[in-house]
């Protein structure tokens, strides 16, 4: 009978895969012996494989490639990597070595572009692409920059009073983009994005705010839809729209010549995932390039934000069951020791899946449970996978000690969780580690923070202070 746990995936999934495959009993990540970093730094435990961000640059570097190549599509492709995904700076230090370009989304980010620059990280040939409402100090940072010299410095314009906001600050002429409000899917809470201005508003906005004015250069037009760069008649019914406006706007402004479609690349979040990156990459070059010959304008260059797909799947989580409740005749309670709601916060908030994995044991029998966090918190727990409606994992043993690892968590956890703040019923934030290769292939780790203290956490409430 196959009643072991590797017999419940094996059989279920194609296994092993690309970054996961076994030793033994234990599972391993992109051939890291996860045990092994367990055994040396407990848990709960943070985890980023910088290796995976450059990875998944270059493979997107070269998806564009081959597509322009296959299309003949006479233009530039520029990777922007989206900072609100994960701010840090092994992120940043990383995803720089492979000649990118960054987007911002509010006024700190400026801050970290400047500081990016003064360690020679970023350069004068970097794109800086500026998104988000902009208020007073977000204005003043780009303003700062552009009147500092960094002339590929483009606010993207979200509504009409932000370019004279821009203008009041900015010394001499500086470029900029708009962005479309693009309408939303069907089954969506509102009709149109809160984000940019309307389709039928834009070209009239130039017209009014832009055509005669000496000071602005508009560069580029930014689509993005928000459930992600899909293979729906929505997603490409959106694309011709957004082509729509770029030529009658081209028509009319020969100093437009870029094209930004936003991010939206999903990553896996299941063993069962599948997603064709390279057939989407080049239908949308076609789609972009057809509707440029039939109105008999340049192809423009083109421009990704690409964040949870640049950094998600460089991250993971560990925690160990620490015990079993067996709550009534069906529910098997497996209780971690951590919190999912602080840890993993979009869990709990967008109800999203993760891969998720039993890091040992991977032998014995297997039964079907409940994962519970620390907190007192009804809604701290995480029950299902996305193609199975529920968690399967060897049976708890107290002799036997289980961990289990959440993989492709990169993208915004810390910074919704509130890294190195308050978390609900003060769980301390967990240690965090960074794993890289050398250029050998030799495995190094480092931490990049220790678990949160109780004085810490006091100290942030006030306690102590007089």
């Amino acid at each position: 009978m196959n009643t072991k746990y590797f017999d419940l995936i094996n059989q279920t999934f194609y296994f092993p895969q690309e970054e996961f495959t076994l030793n033994k009993d234990n599972l391993q990540f992109h051939n890291i012996d996860l045990m092994k970093i367990v055994e040396q730094y407990g848990t709960p435990l943070k985890f980023t494989y910088l290796p995976q961000i450059s990875n998944n640059i270059n493979r997107a570097k070269g998806w564009f490639r081959k597509a322009m190549e296959k299309n003949k599509y006479d233009a530039k492709y520029y990777y922007c990597y989206c900072t609100k995904s994960s701010h840090f700076s092994f992120i940043m230090n990383e995803a720089f070595k492979n000649n990118i370009h960054i987007e911002t989304s509010s006024a700190f980010d400026i801050n970290i572009v400047e500081n990016l620059m003064a360690e020679g990280k970023i350069n004068k040939n970097t794109y800086v692409v500026c998104n988000g409402f902009k208020r007073e100090q977000y204005i003043d940072n780009i303003a700062r920059l552009i009147n500092n010299g960094h002339s590929k410095t483009i606010p993207v314009i979200d509504n009409f009073e932000e370019l004279d906001l821009l203008q009041e600050k900015i010394d001499g002429k500086f470029k900029i983009g708009i962005r479309i409000a693009a309408e939303e899917e069907p089954k969506f809470e509102f009709y149109t994005s809160r984000l940019g201005i309307g389709y039928k508003n834009i070209v009239p906005f130039y017209r009014k705010q832009i055509e005669e004015n000496k000071k602005v250069e508009l560069k580029m037009l930014h689509f993005f839809i928000n459930t992600g760069i899909r293979d729906t008649a929505y997603y490409w019914n959106e694309l011709l729209k957004c082509m729509k406006v770029y030529v009658a706007l081209k028509k009319e402004c020969p100093t437009l010549d870029s094209l930004n479609i936003g991010g939206g690349f999903p990553i896996k979040n299941s063993l069962a995932f599948e997603y064709d990156y390279q057939y989407m990459i080049d239908e949308i070059i076609n789609q972009i390039k057809i509707a440029c010959e039939e109105a008999e304008v340049d192809v423009p260059n083109i421009f990704t934000e690409f964040g949870s797909f640049t950094v998600g799947e460089s991250g993971g989580a560990i925690y160990q069951v620490l015990y079993q409740k067996q709550q009534n005749d069906r529910e098997k309670w497996n209780m971690i020791d951590s919190s999912f709601i602080t840890t993993l916060p979009d869990t709990w908030a967008i109800n999203k899946r993760f891969v998720m994995l039993a890091i040992n044991r991977w032998n014995d029998t297997y039964e079907r449970v409940l994962l519970g966090g620390l907190t007192c918190d009804s809604d701290d727990y995480y029950n299902s996978e996305q193609n199975m409606n529920a968690v399967y994992l060897p049976k708890y043993n107290k002799e036997k000690p289980l961990y289990i690892g959440f993989f492709n968590t990169g993208a915004y956890q810390e910074t919704i969780g509130g890294f190195g703040g308050l978390h609900h019923c003060l769980i301390p934030q967990p240690k965090h580690i960074l794993i890289d290769r050398d250029e050998n292939g030799i495995l190094a780790t480092e931490v990049f923070s220790e678990q949160q203290s109780a004085d810490q956490v006091l100290s942030i409430l006030g306690y102590g202070k007089k």
